[in-house]
């Protein structure tokens, strides 16, 4: 957390942070306690989205950690990777920071903030990575960063708000954006009932980067074996759990065989914040 302070602003009146303890207070006096989990939750305002439950992560961090979307982050990195001088990166939506802690791997001068709404995510990320920091804010609602802190943003099958993108990339940052492609998880959507990839996917992505400059688009396919408790996992991690009981899934995963294969196919998308 102290590797990031600096770069965090008050979520009430955009001031910056100072540490006392496990205070974080501003100038105007607003305070926030670090959890002793090592988090700090920085959302405000009434109805802001409670974010994945705890089944929700657990199943993530079972999946991830697996090593089923492998591919997925080590693209992350080598594109991280790719531009010399990353002192921030920030992975919007970041859930349990996996994805983050392979691409600080990949960048060893580099912090780390994992911003998600989640409070089980965050308790899993604060302890992801010793040089990322986990941030409880709502991306709809604002980031609790200053302006032009970060060089890196991620942004993983997560909420896009690219006006607060732009704000605190500096200039010639990156947008790392990874999004699914028609064939993703196609085995899965007859047998389980999971829902399909909305086919205007790539006309809002290009919506939302019509302010950067897109350097370049690397798909990544691949076909991995699961087993029916990685299955089970995989749908109870996704948009897919809010639709379906775990007993539903279970009970259709067991007709398929074991394991089945089930094809990983992303686009990873990076992006310049002109300046």
């Amino acid at each position: 957390m102290s590797a990031v302070l600096p770069r965090l602003r008050c979520p009430v009146c955009g001031q910056p942070l100072t540490a006392r303890e496990r205070t974080l207070t501003c100038p105007a006096g607003h305070a926030v306690d670090v959890a002793r989990q090592g988090y700090v939750n920085l959302a405000v305002g009434a109805g802001a989205h409670p974010g994945d439950g705890p089944a929700m992560v657990a199943a993530r961090e079972a999946f991830l950690g697996a090593g089923h979307y492998a591919p997925v982050s080590a693209a992350l990195a080598a594109a991280a990777a790719a531009e010399p001088g990353t002192g921030l990166v920030v992975d919007v939506g970041g859930g349990t920071g996996h994805h983050l802690a392979v691409v600080l791997d990949a960048l060893p001068g580099a912090a780390g903030v994992c911003v998600d709404t989640s409070v089980p995510a965050l308790r899993r990320a604060a302890r992801a990575h010793p040089r990322a920091a986990a941030v409880g804010a709502d991306a709809w609602r604002g980031l609790p960063l200053a302006d032009a802190c970060a060089d890196a943003v991620l942004t993983v099958f997560a909420p896009r708000g690219a006006a607060e993108v732009a704000r605190v990339l500096r200039p010639g940052g990156r947008w790392l954006v990874v999004t699914p492609r028609p064939e993703h998880l196609a085995e899965l959507r007859g047998p389980l009932g999971t829902l399909a990839v909305d086919p205007r996917k790539d006309e809002r992505l290009a919506a939302d980067l019509a302010a950067f400059e897109v350097l370049g688009h690397e798909d990544v396919t691949v076909v991995r074996d699961l087993d029916h408790a990685a299955l089970r996992a995989l749908v109870g991690m996704g948009p897919s759990a809010h639709h379906l009981s775990a007993d539903e899934v279970a009970a259709r995963a067991a007709d398929l065989p074991d394991p089945t294969p089930v094809t990983v196919a992303v686009r990873l998308t990076t992006a310049r914040r002109p300046g």
